[in-house]
């Protein structure tokens, strides 16, 4: 196998932990992460550690190993090969998924055995990730890429006017319309800021404050202001408010340490 399966023995009885371990440990497959005396430590491991199989007592004091499995999530929950001395308890076992159940005392064909059982279950497990990833990637792949504005189009009396998105510095809602400031000049054109914000690389121009969008590689810094606000300095000195609403949007999409 290309990775050994992770392994964690929990039992209450010493010498029955000391054989699991020992039989695991002669396949090279196998990495025995640890073992556990009761539940609560299984529990525990768990949530620490990244299990591929448990080897499971059912009868243990305070927590069963029943118990042990129900209280997992399901993200966290390993494969499970239950052991006791008892044999009523196979059907409740398996109706936990379990892959195995060895009837106490069994012997090293009957664990080698389960340890089939075992890698079988994990190159299952193996096959079903690849097909999910790949399947993943074949989705992102298809997915149309989005295409964003490239030229805003400005109507003059005698001519239209075509002016580059990246050389817009920031923009600002003015009734129905909205004004680009590009350097020293100003367009207004007839639009309204949220259609002009769904047109835009959102990495590129986020969205500041209900009245205004900046172009972040015109930003030279943001300094706090009250309440959570903040204030944007652009790179030509220009002064821009920054809500605290759409400091967090902004913090959460593109990672800024606002």
């Amino acid at each position: 196998m290309s990775q050994a399966i992770r392994v964690i023995v929990v039992d209450d009885e010493p010498p029955a932990r000391r054989k699991l371990v020992s039989w695991l440990s002669d396949d090279e497959d196998i990495t025995v992460v640890t073992t556990c005396a009761n539940g609560h430590e299984a529990l525990a491991t768990l949530q620490a550690e990244e299990v591929d199989v448990m080897f499971l007592d059912i009868q243990m004091p305070q927590l069963s190993g029943f118990d042990v499995v129900e209280q997992l999530p399901a993200n966290r929950r390993p494969l499970v090969v239950f052991s006791t001395a008892y044999d009523q308890y196979a059907v409740d076992a398996f109706k936990l998924h379990a892959i195995d159940y060895l009837l106490k005392p069994y012997d090293h064909p009957r664990f080698l055995d389960t340890l089939v059982r075992v890698k079988n279950s994990m190159a299952q497990l193996d096959v079903q990730m690849m097909q999910q990833q790949l399947s993943q990637l074949l989705t992102t792949l298809h997915q149309p890429k989005q295409s964003f504005l490239k030229h805003f189009t400005v109507k003059r009396q005698d001519a239209v006017q075509l002016i580059k998105v990246e050389a817009v510095d920031w923009i600002a809602a003015e009734g129905n319309y909205v004004m680009l400031h590009a350097g020293k000049s100003q367009h207004l054109i007839r639009d309204n800021i949220g259609k002009v914000e769904a047109s835009l690389n959102p990495e590129q121009f986020p969205r500041i404050h209900r009245s205004t969008i900046i172009n972040l590689d015109r930003v030279e810094a943001f300094y706090p202001a009250s309440h959570g606000d903040y204030t944007v300095i652009l790179q030509n000195g220009t002064e821009l408010a920054m809500s605290r609403t759409y400091k967090n949007k902004l913090r959460d999409s593109l990672q800024l340490g606002l």
